[in-house]
């Protein structure tokens, strides 16, 4: 009966979503629109449906090209790679004719994730909400919002609209999404596309193709441990992966904290299926690396499922092509999951493509763990990312344990050493392993001289609490 069932859904998915297509007219998806910006530099496509073997042309920014439609009614043509500037206007002919307005060529990220994605402008802390929304007044950036679509199978088309960036326009929109893109418009002085596909509580599978989930025996119990796995992908990725794009910001995890171990093999599966679908090889993709959160603890032997979320976060940053990573554990709110400021998330996730895509001399990550080396009594501990030295927020560092060979830890003592930490115990007469802000909501205060605060790390792989979990 269930299978009948999905048949069924399938067969009326196809139906619903081929209506709007299937008349002779020249139609476009929505994500080709008026006040759209494309990616500079790049190859660009433009695609749409026709009359099976109707004629279509494209003109645009000096270029006229032409294709037939196939049998199917799919039509898409490429377009010469342009140099930022604009206005434009494009047009598209065949049987009838469409004039698009007031185009732009820049920079083009996808902003995607959970509820920390999704957090809009209007959820800006009351003292600063009205302020920021009133002074969003950039006619050369543009947002585009994918609607929520939960879908059985790959979309070809969303809803959705480009807007250029108001008072009006802003305030429903990715706080993330838009701190990145004025951070870079700033910067770079040429047109930024937003492009905002998130869904709050959504677990990285649900943004996962099919047979990337279904061809990997760790990943595919995640077929059935979520209510839209493959879905998000399918609805809100899928219809837009012809558009050219610089690269995609991600801020998601806590969904999938309780399986953290499994998200090492998750996320870079995910990225290199988003890959794949644009075509465009290993683009940039950079992750918000999850915040303090929920109480204090005391115990530095208490398990931290969000502790080895971001490690799986980290590893993935460090291994997978052209991917990166911004720390926010000093930003969070040990009350609210959904802490409030997105300003900080956006400039470090900026800081990011300022300095790896764009060529600016930007120090993006702070101390970023290296090497340990055990001196007798004490550990020390190697960094990159010190730019211009260790810098302590405080009196005394805070967050780092050390453990012996029995695997218990307990709090160290630190002090900085040049670029290097060492850490100590009168408790530990052989140390083994040490760690830093392993915790839900850890207290470290150690930083790099820019201000960006020392990334989580621990020197052990002992089997943590998501161990085995799928």
């Amino acid at each position: 009966m269930r299978s009948v069932l999905w048949i069924s859904l399938v067969a009326f998915t196809l139906c619903v979503f081929a209506l709007p297509h299937a008349s002779a007219a020249v139609t476009l998806p929505a994500i080709v629109g008026d006040n759209m910006v494309l990616q500079r530099d790049m190859w660009l496509r433009v695609w749409g449906w026709a009359a099976p073997d109707e004629n279509v042309s494209v003109s645009f920014a000096g270029q006229m090209v032409s294709t037939r439609a196939h049998a199917s009614g799919n039509w898409s043509v490429r377009l010469r790679p342009i140099p930022a500037g604009g206005p434009f206007d494009m047009t598209i002919a065949g049987s009838n004719t469409i004039v698009l307005h007031n185009i732009l060529i820049g920079e083009v990220w996808v902003c995607s994730g959970q509820s920390n994605m999704e957090f809009g402008m209007w959820s800006l802390a009351d003292s600063v909400k009205d302020k920021e929304i009133a002074a969003a007044k950039w006619p050369m950036i543009r947002l585009f919002t994918v609607a929520k679509d939960n879908a059985p199978i790959p979309r070809i088309d969303c809803k959705g609209s480009w807007t250029p960036c108001t008072p009006q326009a802003v305030p429903g929109f990715s706080a993330v999404a838009y701190y990145f893109g004025r951070e870079l418009y700033q910067k770079l002085g040429v047109p930024i596309g937003l492009i905002h596909t998130s869904w709050g509580g959504t677990a990285a599978e649900a943004w996962t193709d099919h047979d990337t989930l279904a061809g990997d025996p760790d990943l595919a119990p995640c077929l059935g441990y979520n209510d839209m796995p493959t879905g998000l992908y399918n609805g809100m990725i899928a219809p837009i992966v012809n558009f050219a794009i610089r690269g995609a910001i991600w801020y998601q995890g806590e969904s999938n904290a309780g399986r953290a171990y499994q998200y090492r093999k998750l996320l870079p599966a995910m990225i290199n299926c988003w890959r794949r679908a644009w075509g465009e090889g290993d683009f940039p993709f950079y992750i918000v690396e999850l915040a303090n959160f929920q109480a204090v603890q005391t115990d530095p032997n208490e398990g931290s499922a969000w502790a080895e979320l971001r490690e799986a976060q980290q590893l993935t940053a460090r291994n997978v092509p052209h991917c990166g990573i911004a720390s926010i554990i000093d930003i969070g709110d040990a009350a609210d999951i959904h802490p409030k400021n997105k300003l900080d998330v956006g400039k470090r996730l900026a800081f990011i493509a300022e300095a790896r895509d764009y060529g600016m001399p930007v120090e993006f990550s702070g101390p970023m763990y290296a090497s340990m080396k055990v001196e007798g009594k004490r550990i020390k501990l190697s960094f990159t990312h010190v730019d211009g030295g260790l810098d302590v927020h405080g009196k005394e560092l805070k967050g780092f344990a050390i453990a012996g060979e029995d695997k218990k830890y307990v709090w160290a003592n630190a002090k900085v050493e040049g670029d290097s930490i060492v850490v100590w115990s009168d408790e530990i007469s052989a140390p083994v392993a040490a760690r830093y802000d392993w915790a839900n909501n850890p207290q470290g205060n150690l930083y790099n001289k820019v201000g960006l605060p020392a990334n989580p790390f621990r020197t052990d792989d002992w089997p943590g609490v998501t161990f085995g979990a799928k």
